[in-house]
């Protein structure tokens, strides 16, 4: 019997449909809420309550083979025993075989001992395109036609009247070309956009039906210097974290608006700060952020050139169906002894 261990609630019809894959040969058991809380760094009223939650979770762990789930600080602490670590992954889950992500990047579980330890590991890479492509063009949309002094005039009960922009004609400059760059580019084509695109597997130009010019990574200041959005969608990697700093942001257009829905750390945030305030580029719309939640003393807070959410472009209300039946399809190739889709690469990150 194949033993899998859901970390989040789930709807019992979700469960139904993980049972449906092999009902004879898989056995699902999910975190009770008690634990889930202690993922998410819960304070419980005595350590005794604590420890005894945790002693649950370190049993749920240590039966599991198949793990699907979310992956983040908290789980490793409270699975390791703290910040620091007293056990090692392959200590509290010895059986793991295999662990699905509900997220498109790994970047949580890079250094956890799962995939360096050599546990294979998926994601749920081309679940967000659609509505992250969507909050993509909604950020862009909202600054060419002004909502942000729109929201910050009603507000104040202001009649400000202004001259928005058009789309048609801009260019759209998109910094990695996945599942979500693509889907942003042919949004943005249906807009009338122009859309450039840089591909880390790309070496040389070429053209897409989604983009008119998909470029090598080497050439993202041509990218920046040309675009009048730029839209940074690649994975949080060694090779990306700190991508965008001070001297690419001088390469951007001084009307050029930054949107962000990849993570907070590719970009340099102190040097974003100072490009937003002294005007190298026009604005940003930024979804992610370096610490999350976002501090309530942060800058951004308070920009007028700048639209802060709080790490939901990926979010809709189908989330869970589509994350499952990614699972449920590789679920079905796992038991039938054949290769995975969306596995990590460890040498890239993702």
């Amino acid at each position: 019997m194949t033993h899998i261990l859901v970390t989040f609630a789930l709807e019992p019809e979700l469960i139904d449909v993980i049972r449906a894959v092999a009902p004879d040969r898989v056995e699902i058991e999910v975190l009770g809420q008690d634990q889930r809380r202690l993922l998410r760094g819960f304070k419980y009223p005595s350590e005794r309550e604590r420890e005894a939650v945790a002693e649950g979770l370190h049993g749920a762990f240590d039966r599991a083979e198949i793990v699907f789930g979310f992956w983040g600080a908290e789980l490793s602490a409270a699975l390791c025993g703290g910040a620091d670590g007293k056990l090692s992954m392959r200590d509290v889950a010895p059986h793991v075989k295999w662990i699905q992500l509900t997220s498109a990047g790994a970047d949580r579980l890079l250094n956890s001992g799962f995939i360096e330890g050599g546990i294979t590991v998926t994601t749920v890479s081309g679940l967000h395109a659609t509505p992250i492509g969507e909050f993509i063009l909604t950020s862009i949309l909202m600054f060419a036609k002004g909502a942000p002094k729109s929201m910050r005039a009603q507000a104040k009960h202001e009649w400000a009247r202004f001259a928005p922009t058009e789309l048609y004609g801009k260019t759209v400059g998109i910094v990695g070309f996945g599942h979500i760059g693509e889907e942003a580019g042919r949004l943005a084509k249906a807009f009338g956009c122009y859309v450039i695109a840089t591909k880390r597997s790309a070496t040389e130009r070429a053209s897409s039906p989604n983009a008119d010019e998909i470029l090598p990574a080497s050439e993202l200041h041509d990218l920046l210097a040309r675009s009048d959005y730029v839209v940074l969608s690649m994975p949080l990697t060694a090779e990306t974290r700190g991508m965008i700093g001070e001297r690419e942001l001088r390469a951007m257009k001084p009307n050029a608006v930054l949107v962000n829905i990849a993570r907070g750390p590719v970009t340099v945030e102190a040097a974003l700060v100072r490009a937003l305030r002294e005007g190298w580029i026009a604005g940003a719309a930024l979804d992610v952020f370096d610490h999350e939640p976002l501090p309530a003393d942060s800058p951004f807070w308070d920009m007028e050139n700048v639209v802060v959410t709080p790490h939901i472009s990926g979010g809709t209300e189908i989330y869970n169906q589509r994350a499952v039946a990614i699972f449920a399809a590789n679920l079905r190739r796992y038991l039938a002894g054949e290769p995975l889709q969306n596995v990590v690469d460890p040498a890239r990150g993702y």
